[in-house]
């Protein structure tokens, strides 16, 4: 058996099949969990996999009543219940599906349901005054303006085409359920991270997702019982393929209140797996330390895992009674953390792990829906990204001589290509492997590590190759520190290695509440010097910036670099 194979899983044919084998397997078992609130008073309404089948039949067939059969249906909405049932309703029988960041501004919304040639858009309410404003300048192809929830103003309502789909299905409308699906055809219209001049949009098919979620199973352990917490948005194939995981094996889906309320949503929903980015793990993490530290019980803890990982060797277990107090303030039922979108700290891996927390790190991409290698409890090697799932193979093109190259990948997932964007396709996918953009190298058990993106390397002009996102770990380790970005700062004809250092307002003025700008300043260069000091001459950092405002971020927190550059560039 190939070792990236750890337990058997179901080849799906389609989405379409998921759904169906989620009903059926799993029917009574609740799906989502959707909070109403009505000023003070919070109630919760539970949707079983068997209701989520039968809304998506229905919405599937009032969609081709109006006339979507092979169209293209826009969704932008937060992450919730009708957003997975207006997914699903599109690509499982109707036609194609263009989720849309949710943050974007109005004008970048109009130019891209122009772009993708959209036909219709199903919203939410906050997206009512876009809505009226898009359909009175009428640039774009939209016939059909759909709004999830009740509106006095003139769109069509979706619980009324629930409705009318649901009579329809009584009467032997079976156009929906019935339809053929194309598999390998494209269904699926997403657009990466930037302005809509710079965004591209990738093609993705039903076998791209299903392929993955097959990979996955492959290789992560989820269950019926589990309970995730939706937090990254569901428009990003991390967010949507990652529920889509969830869902095949009958785990319920809770809907995140917003960042400011993750740890009240772990602790209300008895959350068991979080599914996010770096940034929050490293938050809390951030967060937990602060707090042993104001008890005075830092040496405890540091025992408390000394014991607990020599007990391990025994295969005795006692972290999670150790550090029931942790595990407490993280809901007390948090048992796996999924981390991708970029590289997470050694130290916050290794810090859940003694509390008893499964942290996994993915790697992947849009382009390859997403994920294309990870880990799990088995095959893991501190700070790799874990190994390729098995329906993957991944290789490091023209490695250096420290074996750092370009990593590629071949496999079902990859998409089919750049929307209307051929000459761009071919230079990310020669010979049917996909090329990245990101650097790393493998090492002897085939474990990869990613050393960061071939655009972001600093080339000195003594020919030195930096790469920022190794001296940002660094960085991010002070506990003040709430983003970094390394960067090269033009000067003359070379660059200078600097630091854009966000700090936490609210730990600084705690600390240190008399300090000064200045002495802060002061302050965080004595940490740089000190993180200089264990790094290679060329790469110390000579220049900093210190604020309190946030970078200019995706919806997946990453830091959008260029913008940031420019804007400091230009300042």
């Amino acid at each position: 058996m190939n070792k990236q194979k750890l337990y058997e899983a179901k080849k799906l044919e389609n989405l379409r099949e998921l759904v169906y084998d989620s009903a059926e397997k799993y029917g009574d078992n609740i799906a989502f969990i959707i909070k109403h609130k009505n000023g003070d008073k919070v109630e919760y309404e539970n949707k079983t996999y068997k209701k989520l089948k039968e809304d998506i039949n229905a919405l599937g067939t009032s969609l081709i009543k109006l006339g979507l059969k092979n169209k293209r249906v826009a969704i932008i909405a937060s992450n919730r219940y009708e957003w997975a049932v207006a997914y699903f309703a599109t690509v499982n029988g109707t036609g194609i599906v263009v989720p849309l960041d949710r943050s974007l501004p109005e004008a970048e919304i109009e130019s891209l349901l122009e772009r993708s040639a959209s036909d219709a858009i199903i919203f939410s309410d906050q997206y009512i005054d876009s809505m009226k404003k898009i359909k009175s300048e009428n640039k774009t192809n939209i016939k059909h303006y759909i709004c999830m929830d009740e509106t006095k103003e003139e769109f069509i309502q979706y619980k009324d085409l629930l409705t009318e789909g649901e009579k329809l299905i009584s009467n032997g409308d079976m156009s929906f359920i019935n339809a053929e699906i194309n598999s390998m055809e494209m269904s699926i219209i997403l657009y990466t991270s930037g302005t809509t001049s710079l965004s591209k949009a990738v093609m993705l098919s039903h076998e791209n997702i299903v392929s993955n979620i097959y990979g996955l199973n492959c290789m992560v352990k989820v269950y019926p019982t589990d309970v995730s917490l939706a937090f990254l948005p569901l428009h990003h194939t991390f967010g949507s393929t990652g529920l889509f995981f969830f869902m095949s094996n009958g785990v319920t889906t809770a809907f995140c209140d917003g960042i400011k309320y993750i740890a009240q949503n772990l602790k209300e929903y008895k959350v068991s797996i979080y599914v996010c980015v770096p940034l929050l793990l490293e938050s809390m993490h951030k967060k937990i330390v602060k707090e042993i530290e104001k008890m005075g019980k830092t040496n405890t803890i540091k025992i408390g895992a000394k014991v607990c990982n020599f007990l391990l060797k025994f295969g005795i277990d006692i972290r999670r009674k150790v550090f029931k107090q942790i595990i407490d303030s993280l809901g007390g039922h948090m048992r796996l953390a999924v981390s991708g979108a970029a590289a997470i700290d050694k130290e916050v891996l290794q810090a859940f792990t003694n509390f008893g927390i499964s942290v996994i790190q993915g790697y992947g991409l849009t382009e390859t829906a997403p994920v294309l290698a990870a880990e799990n409890d088995k095959f893991k090697r501190i700070g790799s990204i874990g190994v390729p799932l098995v329906n993957i193979e991944m290789k490091i093109d023209n490695p250096d001589e420290k074996g750092i190259g370009e990593i590629i990948a071949k496999g079902p997932n990859v998409m089919l290509g750049y929307y209307e964007e051929e000459e761009l396709t071919k230079e990310v996918i020669k010979d049917g492997w996909f090329h990245t953009g990101d650097l790393g190298y493998m090492d002897k058990d085939g474990y990869t590590f990613v050393t960061g993106r071939k655009k972001n390397v600093i080339v000195l002009k003594n020919g030195k190759n930096i790469y920022p996102e190794e001296i940002e770990t660094l960085i991010s380790n002070l506990i003040y520190v709430d983003e970094t970005m390394v960067f090269g700062f033009p000067k003359e004809d070379d660059l200078v290695v600097s630091a854009k250092i966000v700090y936490n307002k609210e730990y600084v003025e705690s600390e240190y509440p008399n300090i000064t700008k200045e002495e802060l300043e002061s302050k965080i260069w004595e940490d740089i010097k000190e993180i200089n000091s264990g790094l290679s001459t060329y790469k110390h950092v000579k220049k900093i910036i210190v604020t309190d405002e946030p970078m200019i971020k995706t919806t997946t927190a990453k830091i959008k670099r260029f913008e940031e550059i420019n804007k400091i560039c230009n300042t």
